[in-house]
């Protein structure tokens, strides 16, 4: 196979640099970039810009449905070249990677596109004229001049999402990807300007390494919004380099969790969907569960639900395979497992089921205080009394609060949702749901179109 340029930036000439990965499709190369080439990117995507915003919204959706269903046809080479690059680039399994391109593209098609714009603008043809809002008064959406999207690698699929929300404003952007998943957001802007090549040169995507102050200074001064994923530390960074003006939409770490009642912590089902939250994306993602609260006083209690969820990932372990792991990632498996067997030597009621050459990891714990996960499908389960507790228990982690999944019964989980919002969760849902939101969620609490939009009133009053 010929090497994969991770590099969509058209209307410019550039010459591999860095190999970002050698594998055995080929080797993957960044670009040979400088100051100027960043500059003279962010140029194209802005000047392409208005040729974007002339296009009817119905075109740009009914492109972006052409490419996501490339991704989801199996005989297409679109998806065939991606699922040859994402398992050796990204580290995860071949199966995950199907999984999640499966799972990602349903929701850059066309009813999912339509359903979102619904649910961010009452009416949106905002983004195209001056639209009522309410009496005496018209209201107007204008997309960013530039949008520049830097991407994380961890979750394969939401860095070309990310996109997918800018092409539904109409914002022209400069997008810089991780060095883990250079590869999707790149297939999908090729296959988006082959489509429509009116919209080719508005996205600009490349690689470059993160925090690369020279390269990202031109990047900073063309944008009015950026759009960051990625770890706290640099977003601390970025936003310190933010020129006056720019507005910093941040995605940083964020914690989920998940809580089942008495009256379900005996069935085999939600044991099945909460190993299958943990196992998506090896529990890399947002939306991974870190600690699983089981309430006592049920058919089995927590310690029993524990074994099932054990059970129900050494099931899943051939369907979804776990992934590639760093000597660091296996070293914090190790001492975590290693600190739940000595409390139990200790004679703590902890308890630990493992799978084999840490391919997961269930661990036990009778103290219900909140417990970061080292990550790599190594769960927490804890008991509590009653599940109002949870909400106290998880308080001070209100900041970096995202998914909390609910099994109870659907009067218990009304009330759940409602104090578990109240203490800072940003989205609420079922186990079986967990591992995807829909593309209608509010991504950290935050509309994730009208985020990116600039607003504009008209009052006019009849005459």
């Amino acid at each position: 196979m010929t090497p994969f340029l991770a590099w969509h930036l058209p209307g410019l000439e550039l010459a591999p640099g860095e190999a970002l990965a050698e594998t055995p499709a080929g080797a993957v190369f960044a670009p040979r970039l400088s100051a100027r080439d960043v500059a003279r990117a962010a140029e194209l995507a802005i000047a392409a810009g208005s040729a974007m915003q002339a296009l009817p919204a119905g075109d740009v959706i009914a492109t972006i449905d052409r490419v996501a269903r490339r991704f989801l046809d199996r005989a297409d080479p679109l998806r065939q070249e991606a699922l040859a690059w994402l398992p050796h680039v990204t580290g995860y399994s071949g199966p995950m990677c199907e999984l999640v391109l499966d799972r990602m593209a349903a929701d850059w098609t066309r009813p999912a596109l339509l359903g979102l714009l619904r649910a961010e603008f009452r009416d949106p043809r905002v983004l195209e004229r001056f639209v009522p809002h309410v009496p005496g008064q018209y209201v107007r959406a204008f997309p960013p001049r530039l949008a520049f999207h830097v991407l994380s690698g961890n979750v394969p699929g939401v860095g070309v999402t990310s996109l997918v929300r800018g092409l539904l404003v109409r914002a022209p952007a400069l997008c810089k990807t991780a060095r883990d998943e250079p590869v999707l957001p790149v297939l999908f802007a090729r296959a988006l300007a082959e489509h429509e090549p009116r919209l080719s040169q508005a996205l600009q995507v490349a690689y470059w390494p993160g925090g690369d102050e020279g390269l990202e200074a031109p990047a900073l001064t063309a944008a009015d919004v950026v759009v960051h994923y990625g770890a706290g530390s640099a977003i601390a960074d970025l936003r310190a380099r933010l020129p006056a003006g720019a507005r910093l939409l941040e995605h940083g770490p964020r914690v989920t969790f998940a809580v089942v009642a008495r009256q379900h912590a005996h069935r085999t089902g939600e044991a099945a969907a909460a190993a299958r939250a943990v196992a998506t994306f090896d529990q890399q993602g947002c939306v991974s569960p870190h600690v699983l609260y089981v309430e006592q006083g049920g058919r089995a209690e927590p310690r029993q639900f524990a074994a099932l969820v054990a059970r129900q990932l050494e099931l899943l372990a051939p369907e979804l395979p776990r992934g590639r792991r760093s000597t660091a990632e296996a070293a914090s498996v190790q001492q975590a497992r290693a600190g739940v067997e000595f409390r139990a030597i200790a004679g703590h009621e902890a308890a630990l089921w493992t799978g084999a050459d840490l391919a997961w990891t269930v661990a036990y714990d009778p103290d219900p205080s909140f417990t970061a996960s080292c990550l790599g499908r190594f769960l927490w389960v804890k008991p509590v009394p009653d599940l109002a507790d949870v909400s106290d228990l998880i308080r001070p982690f209100r900041d970096v609060l995202q998914t909390a999944a609910i099994s109870a019964p659907p009067r218990r989980a009304a009330a759940l949702a409602e104090t578990l919002a109240h203490a800072g969760c940003t989205r609420i849902t079922t186990l079986a749901d967990m591992p995807f939101p829909p593309a209608t969620w509010h991504h950290d609490g935050r509309g994730p179109l009208r985020e990116l939009v600039r607003w504009a009133s008209w009052e006019h009053a009849p005459r």
